[in-house]
């Protein structure tokens, strides 16, 4: 009685060891191994930079008025109501006079911090789209990794070269933001200024475009947590008004570009651990996969 109670203990304090080492683990390592979505109930977890999804769904590398970008990266994942929204996108902006969506990352198919790039893109509810038009060809897988997007500024100023910019990148960002769904557009501060110069009649949607760092090659798409997903954590609203104000100036001073003095922090995707992410996202893990990655694929119809 007494070994068996011994061993039965001892197998316990085993499990509770493994837990614990499993919860030490690299986020990045563990989810960006992760090759298909979790098989179930699509719902999120956690905040934009520090959480991870289920039931995820791939845009097909092709769609009608799309092609995914960067393939070998395995990031063309999302909740549906972000993939929903990007197939609704490449028709709108079709109509809107964008010749079509060149998508980059969305994310991975479980999310969790990537293992390289993003902060954020880890509830599959985010996703960058080149500001590069796409081409009348269909590009080969090859091509898809060396093409590089458009910068849409003057060399390595802060403002939009006139040369490149069209009414055809505004509307697609005013189709985007139009929806109700998108809770914010992040864009350079140069195209943020631009849209601020030149766009006409309603301007209520320059709230969501948001001026950020980077983001002159392709504009970052958020879309709000889901009401069935009560785990997400939301991101406050955009301030009132256009933000085309001293908020927008700030970003044309030295400040912003300032080199940070000191040894170089390390990123937070490299020493986030899995028990820094919200307790679902060990389940999120530990679930099943689907069937096949064309069972959960979304193609809009193939061209």
């Amino acid at each position: 009685m007494i070994g068996a109670w011994i061993r039965a203990a001892l197998t316990g304090l085993a499990l509770v060891v493994a837990d614990g080492a499993a919860a030490e683990q690299l986020a990045k390592t563990a989810f960006g191994g992760q090759k298909l979505p979790a098989a179930a109930k699509p719902q999120v977890f956690g905040f934009y930079s520090k959480g991870c999804f289920q039931g995820g769904v791939a845009i097909a590398v092709d769609g009608p008025h799309w092609q995914a970008m960067r393939l070998s990266r395995n990031r063309r994942w999302g909740h549906p109501r972000l993939i929903g929204m990007l197939e609704r996108l490449s028709r709108d902006g079709a109509g809107a006079g964008w010749n079509g969506l060149m998508i980059g990352d969305i994310s991975q198919p479980r999310g969790g911090p990537m293992l390289s790039g993003h902060a954020s893109h880890q509830l599959g509810l985010d996703a960058d789209i080149w500001f590069t038009p796409m081409p009348d060809k269909r590009l080969s897988r090859d091509e898809r990794e060396k093409m590089s997007a458009t910068s849409m500024l003057k060399g390595d100023g802060l403002y939009v070269d006139d040369r490149l910019w069209t009414p055809a990148h505004e509307a697609i960002l005013r189709t985007a933001a139009s929806y109700k769904e998108v809770e914010r557009i992040l864009v350079h501060p140069g195209i943020k200024k631009k849209l601020c110069d030149t766009a006409k009649g309603d301007r209520a949607w320059l709230r969501k475009v948001r001026p950020f760092w980077g983001h002159n090659y392709h504009f970052h798409v958020r879309v709000s947590c889901p009401a069935d997903s009560p785990g997400c954590k939301g991101q406050e609203t955009p301030p009132k008004g256009e933000g085309c104000d001293s908020s927008l100036a700030w970003w044309f001073t030295e400040e912003p570009w300032r080199k940070a003095g000191g040894p170089e922090k390390p990123k937070a995707r490299d020493i986030m651990t899995l028990s820094a992410l919200p307790a679902a996202c060990r389940d999120v893990l530990a679930a099943p996969d689907p069937e096949s990655e064309a069972a959960v694929t979304v193609t809009g119809g193939q061209p």
